[in-house]
């Protein structure tokens, strides 16, 4: 538990997580999940004042195992508990505190868990071999050769460094693959690990806490959402906002407490109104309320591009009833008693989710014209919904339908391993797999097919099989006759025209979306000989150059020259065969192509004379590079001695500075006819994979009929970025291109840099 001096701002909403989850020791029916700390049987989520937390005891560790633990076990967690006691005396954690309560923290919440002692002695040790004299050897002799393997895994991890190098931490995740993959455990005990620290982290220094907790949203998060165990990934994500951007989850968190007053008799009445429901349908079920996360909330604002104002599924109910017969009959009495929004009802029961998720989702129209989301489950369908890979243990070691397919899911990702050849392929491949955003789509047989969101008939085929794959020649979507790069919808049938003659193109690797589509197009193009590269990437190149307005006979050698130092082609040949071989993107080359010809062919560059008005007078003048002024722009000009006018932003930070000087040399201005006049502009994106994004970027600006003559890929970022350096006409075609990248799911945020050393 977390001391109260160790909370970080306004965490009361956190600590009512922290307390209830803490304390919670045996799960029962009639009570509320762990997860959801506002929810209640019979009311609705209210503000829950900050509770005084305790620090973990060795006394409450075994109260909560023994539970559910024989007397051989919790024998077994006391020695374990005495040797890591011995092992950390004399140790403190940053807070002051004796460090043995760490592991007790850790091998609490693996209790809450319901995990099997060797887990939880696991958890008590977990840092002996990392910060103690002490061996595996040792550990093995007196613990077992299993406990001593999961405190060896999760040692290891310990080790991992997860830096913004992306090969450094695509083979740091390698590790942590191979150590889930020999027993689930290691990353379980991790989790607990990850979990209290982020409930502690408040001691540490801001940019430590905002690196764990970008590292925890990037890395553990997905782990703990595959795993099915949600109230531990919706806790991380909580915890990592209030880390990594506390004033942001400060003001969040204030106005989802003003919201929860101001719909609090509305929600009432519809707890009653489904109360009543349950009474008239001759349901036995409950209801319970359930409130967004601040995280959820905050994702939401940024993907939609709305105010919190605008966010209107902060509440909803989670309905549990006794059958999957009863779902169905509780959603059509929903139906009757509040009017369904269209498009907003998911069956995630006939079509469960990857992790083994079943529940029906619902969004009605209540009182008042509020929108509310129904989730309807069984309590089985609950258990696995908030438990996960938890249930495994919870039903005392029994096979499971989940546990199956979290060894499925581990299986597929070292598939993925195995047909990468290097750890950052591997690490740009299972990306989109990790992450939860799931489609789920239907063979003409009819079985259900879970794909990545956006992905393509390619991805489908190659979860099919690898040879449908590798020969998709058409496809038919719902009976229809579609191409091969479509984007797939939830629902969809999908049926693959294969032909032995068809194979893979370096172009498939621009819209598959599944990591196991890339990998296997990727395996396929490395097979290829070096002729056979060259041919298909010079088909490629000439095919596609009409596209980006380019006659291939007039490309000039000093272009070809330039492209090739740049690539390190020893030849033209060299250079087809990294287009055709998939190494090199036939978009990016083009489009290099393209700007090196507009740089030898245009008359007028960026940086000379621009056409202004200066009092109702026309002027000439160059272009400020601080600000980087566009038409369109509001703009104002500063007259240096002996070098004329120069153009600058009106609200350009040094212009303002400056007119302070000499404010006499500063003129208001206006644009003058510079309709044939190219225009550069700095913009920053935050990225999800950087070269995927390079790719898109490049694809959406040209789209708009602009250029990208500048690029950056800053070191040492918390999370990936690029910056661009855009030629544009004016000021609209500029927000037409920041628009269009801002459609890419990849790209997660665009700013025009005003102040730019470009």
């Amino acid at each position: 538990m977390v001391p109260k001096y160790l909370q970080t701002g306004s965490s009361d909403i956190l600590a009512s997580i922290r307390h209830q989850v803490l304390t919670q020791t045996e799960k029962k029916k009639d009570l509320p999940t762990p997860d959801e700390p506002a929810e209640q049987a019979t009311e609705l989520p209210l503000v829950t004042p900050p509770i005084k937390p305790v620090i973990a005891t060795a006394a409450s560790l075994i109260d909560k195992c023994e539970t559910y633990l024989g007397a051989a076990d919790i024998e077994r967690i006391k020695a374990a508990y005495r040797y890591a006691d011995d092992a950390h005396l004399g140790q403190f954690r940053k807070s002051g505190e004796p460090y043995i309560t760490h592991p007790i923290a850790v091998a609490s919440i693996l209790a809450e868990w319901h995990l099997d002692a060797t887990a939880i002695q696991a958890g008590l040790m977990h840092d002996v071999l990392e910060d103690t004299g002490h061996s595996k050897n040792e550990l093995a002799k007196l613990f077992g050769i299993t406990t001593a393997e999961i405190v060896d895994g999760v040692s290891k991890l310990d080790k991992l460094k997860f830096s913004s190098n992306e090969i450094a931490q695509a083979e740091s995740f390698k590790k942590m693959l191979l150590a889930m993959s020999k027993d689930v455990r290691v990353i379980l005990v991790k989790l607990a690990d990850r979990l209290h620290n982020l409930r502690t982290l408040g001691v540490m220094r801001p940019e430590k806490r905002r690196r764990i907790a970008k590292e925890t949203l990037d890395i553990y998060v997905p782990i703990a959402h595959h795993l099915g165990i949600n109230h531990c990934f919706r806790e991380m994500q909580d915890l990592c906002l209030e880390n990594y951007y506390p004033r942001r989850y400060t003001v969040l968190y204030k106005e989802l407490v003003a919201a929860r007053q101001n719909r609090k008799p509305a929600l009432e009445k519809i707890l009653q109104d489904t109360k009543d429901m349950f009474v008239r349908a001759n349901i036995k079920g409950r209801v319970l309320g359930r409130e967004k996360t601040c995280y959820g909330i905050y994702s939401q604002m940024r993907i939609k591009k709305v105010s919190f104002s605008e966010v209107f599924d902060l509440y909803g109910f989670r309905v549990i009833v006794s059958t999957r017969e009863d779902c169905y009959r509780t959603l059509g009495a929903l139906h009757q008693m509040y009017k369904p929004v269209q498009g907003r009802f998911k069956d995630f029961i006939a079509i469960p989710k990857s992790n083994g998720y079943q529940s029906l989702h619902t969004t009605v129209i209540g009182p008042a014209g509020t929108p509310v989301e129904f989730q309807i489950r069984t309590e089985q369908m609950n258990d696995i919904a908030e438990q996960g890979i938890l249930t495994h243990w919870l039903n005392r070691g029994s096979e499971s339908e989940i546990q199956t397919l979290t060894h499925a899911w581990l299986q597929s990702l070292l598939d993925l391993q195995k047909k990468s050849s290097s750890s950052s392929e591997f690490y740009e491949n299972i990306k989109a797999d990790l992450f939860p955003d799931r489609i789920y789509v239907f063979t003409p047989k009819g079985k259900i097919i879970s794909l990545p969101q956006d992905s393509t008939p390619v991805d489908f085929a190659y979860q099919i099989h690898s040879d449908v794959g590798n020969h998709v020649l058409g496809c038919r979507i719902n009976g229809q006759q579609r191409h091969i790069d479509v984007r797939l919808q939830n629902g969809d049938m999908v049926e693959i025209v294969t032909s032995m003659t068809s194979h893979p193109t370096p172009q498939w690797l621009d819209f598959v979306r599944s990591g196991k589509a890339r990998a296997e197009i990727r395996q396929y193009l490395r097979s290829l000989d070096f002729d056979e590269a060259v041919k298909i990437g010079r088909q490629l190149l000439e095919r596609e150059a009409p596209n980006a307005h380019l006659v291939w006979e007039d490309i000039p050698d000093s272009v070809w020259n330039t492209v090739m130092a740049e690539t390190d082609s020893e030849s033209r040949a060299s250079l087809y065969a990294l287009v055709g071989s998939g190494k090199a993107s036939y978009i990016v080359i083009l489009h290099r192509i393209q700007a090196l010809l507009e740089q030898q062919d245009e008359p007028v560059k960026p940086s000379d004379a621009i056409e202004v008005y200066v009092n109702g007078e026309k002027q000439t003048a160059q272009l400020a590079r601080c600000c980087h002024p566009v038409l369109g722009d509001e703009i104002c000009v500063f007259e240096r001695a002996g070098h004329g006018l120069t153009v600058h932003r009106a609200s350009c930070m040094h212009a303002q500075h400056a007119k302070n000087d000499k404010a006499e040399r500063w003129e208001a201005a206006t644009w003058g006819h510079n309709n044939h006049q190219h225009f550069t502009a700095p913009v920053d994106l935050k990225v999800g994979d950087v070269r995927m994004g390079i790719l898109q970027a490049t694809q959406a600006v040209a789209r708009e009929g602009a250029s990208i003559v500048g690029l950056n890929i800053p070191d040492d970022q918390n999370e990936p970025q690029l910056q661009l350096l855009v030629q544009v006409d004016n000021r609209i075609q500029l927000i037409r291109v920041m628009r269009a990248l801002r459609q890419i799911p990849n790209i997660k945020d665009v700013r025009r840099k005003f102040e730019s050393s470009f």
